[in-house]
């Protein structure tokens, strides 16, 4: 009797869920080759929030990247008004205590230099954009910009929300655009309203603001502000105008803003799009952004990519009939990330209303809400074991 020849999978895309499939898959044996169409790893976006479902997630595979000892753990999160005023706190670390592992706020470096470690020798192959596949019944045959090809027993595309992967599977789609910028950044500032480990919401009209200290000399903070999508899609605006949508805010606000160097400063358009409930074909199938990609208010997009790259490790793990594989992997993800993406885009409409009484409805809530009810929706996204118990097998 013959073995089985090693799984040869091709990863397109080195982003956070694109480099943890390589860690995971090659955990479970199989051989991986990780495609980006950039020519240096530079991550995009600044820092990011880790929670602990992605961690779970990992463990079941028996993968520890060992965050504790270099990034900072989020404990609280603060609700506050666009003055600094506290509307409510959430407890993280007692949710976190509960369900065994906790949640970090990170640079996406960090990060990123992580997954690369623990995928060891995998090789990763800079400047390749890929434009398209072909499946046939040796496998598939990915096609680069540059006239290359290369060739595996699964294709896994995780090349993000304008993903090539999924443009080829599904065809041309529109995205939805709710029509707001955001901007990110990570100086380095510190401020005495901005202890260790600290993390905290501020709440406009039409406008939000974040701001995460994540250690070594760095916060990380993020704005966003309403405007027509096709503004939002290519803003060309300058600090100053970053400075007067919040001027008047809580003085760590505008700390944030004036002591970042414009250069340093990334905008991009909020945007989503509607869910994709068929996510792959043959040896085919997507991950993360490419396949489920999600407003950024509830901070869970690493995450459930990290949760998408444990549990396709699993169905491949040993697997015989690989499209079956995958097929299995796809069923037991679409529940989940299709909840996740909901919730998120209702978060995104009440984050960024301008309308009085939703407005006031809002602050009501959160001021008033039994803490047991915060809890569970927290709890409902941070636990990845409730989360897998429900998953559908192959």
């Amino acid at each position: 009797m013959t073995s089985r020849p090693k799984v040869r999978a091709l990863v397109v895309g080195a982003g956070i869920g694109g480099l943890t499939a390589a860690v995971t898959l090659r955990s479970v044996g199989v051989d991986v080759e990780v495609y980006e169409r950039a020519r240096e790893l530079k991550p995009a976006g600044g820092a990011l929030s880790l929670m602990s479902n992605a961690v779970l997630a990992l463990r079941t595979l028996g993968i520890d990247l060992k965050l504790e000892e270099h990034v900072e753990i989020l404990e609280q999160l603060h609700f506050r008004t666009k003055r600094g005023k506290l509307i409510r706190t959430l407890e993280f670390k007692e949710i976190c205590d509960r369900l065994g592992a906790p949640s970090f706020g990170l640079h996406r470096a960090e990060l990123q230099s992580l997954l690369l470690a623990a995928a060891g020798d995998v090789p990763v192959t800079l400047g390749a954009q890929a434009t398209g596949y072909e499946a046939g019944a040796d496998g598939v045959r990915v096609r680069f910009a540059d006239g290359s090809e290369a060739h595996g027993d699964v294709l896994i595309g995780a090349d993000g929300f304008n993903s090539a992967i999924r443009r080829t599977l599904a065809g041309p789609e529109t995205p939805f655009e709710p029509g707001y910028v955001c901007w990110v950044a990570t100086p380095h500032f510190s401020h005495p309203a901005i202890p260790k480990q600290y993390g905290a919401h501020y709440w406009g009209r039409g406008r939000r603001f974040g701001i995460a200290n994540i250690g070594k000399g760095q916060v990380y903070w993020w704005g966003t502000k309403n405007m027509p999508a096709e503004q939002a899609r290519d803003w060309q605006g300058t600090r100053a105008e970053i400075e007067q949508t919040y001027a008047g805010w809580a003085p760590e606000v505008e700390a944030c803003i004036q002591a970042t160097p414009p250069e340093e400063i990334t905008a991009f358009p909020a945007r989503d799009r509607p869910f994709l409930e068929r996510w792959g074909e043959g040896p085919v199938t997507l991950l993360g952004d490419a396949a489920h990609p999600m407003m950024t208010s509830l901070g869970q997009g690493a995450a459930i990519a990290m949760e998408d790259a444990a549990v396709l490790a699993h169905h491949l793990k040993g697997a015989e009939d690989l499209p079956a594989a995958l097929r299995g992997y796809e069923r037991a993800r679409l529940a989940r990330t299709r909840s996740v993406v909901a919730a998120a885009h209702s978060l995104s409409e009440l984050e960024q209303t301008e309308r009085l009484t939703q407005l006031a409805g809002r602050r009501l809530f959160f001021t008033f809400a039994p803490r047991s009810v915060l809890d569970k929706q927290n709890i409902d996204l941070l636990d990845y074991h409730a989360a897998a118990a429900a998953e559908v097998t192959p």
